[in-house]
Parts: C-alpha cells; sequence; structure tokens
C-alpha cells in the first residue's frame, strides 16, 4: 500500500496526522485497528459460512478466478493437456537462455573482463587490459 511512498512522505504524512488528531491521535489508531482486526473476522466467518454451504474446503486464494477454474472446472489431464504446449516452449526457451549466458561468459573470459563496467563510465576510463588495447 505504501510502496510508492519514501520515507520524507511518510513523516510528513504522520506530522499531518499529528496535527489534525492531535492528542487523539492514540485513540484514533486504536479505532482503525479495532475495525481492521472486525473486517478481517468477517472475511473469515464468510469464507468459513460458504465452506459450510458448498460443502468444500474453500479458501480466500481459491475464489481468484483463475484458482477457481483450474481447482473446479478442469480435471487434472485437462490441466495436464493445457499445459504440455507451454511446457516445451518452456523449455526451448529456457535452454536458449543458457546458451546466451554460456556464450556471454565464454566472451568475458576471452576479453578478461573481470568485473562490467559501472554505469556511467565511458570506454577511455576503463583500463586498457580489460579492453585488451595493450595487444595492438
Amino acid at each position: 500500500m505504501f510502496e510508492n511512498l519514501n520515507w520524507w512522505e511518510i513523516g510528513a504524512l504522520l506530522l499531518l496526522a499529528l496535527l489534525i488528531f492531535g492528542e487523539r491521535l492514540p485513540k484514533v489508531i486504536g479505532d482503525g485497528m479495532r475495525m481492521l482486526r472486525g473486517l478481517r473476522a468477517m472475511a473469515q466467518n464468510a469464507t468459513s459460512d460458504l465452506n459450510r454451504e458448498l460443502g468444500t474446503d474453500l479458501q480466500l486464494q481459491d475464489l481468484h478466478p483463475k484458482a477457481f477454474i483450474r481447482k473446479h472446472l478442469l480435471s487434472e489431464e485437462e490441466e495436464d493437456a493445457l499445459r504440455k504446449p507451454l511446457q516445451g516452449l518452456f523449455e526451448d526457451v529456457k535452454s536458449d537462455l543458457n546458451g546466451v549466458k554460456s556464450d556471454l561468459s565464454q566472451v568475458a573470459a576471452a576479453a578478461d573482463i573481470k568485473q562490467p563496467a559501472t554505469p556511467g563510465t565511458s570506454v577511455e576510463k576503463r583500463p586498457a587490459q580489460a579492453l585488451d588495447l595493450d595487444a595492438t
């Protein structure tokens, strides 16, 4: 929820909350936590009611449409039939990436580069032995 905020923005929000609520801030935080616990309890009760009504062991994650279809509508054979063509493609891409990785390591070993250049470093600032300029 707060992935986009840095520490300065979070601090500014806390300062704003302190200015708005003042001495009532601990009570407001407590009320918010009580409300969150109540919502969580309602969600758990709704899940248990659905389990009892449907007669299955339904988890909250199972309500996602993809998971629901996979669990309740497809048999294991049908799921395997859907995955089989994609599995071959996945293996092909994986082997191609391993080939590219080995080619890159061979090029790096041939160029005797021990560390990649740091961003912003121009070719002129790199050591000459890393670029094999002494050999020419």
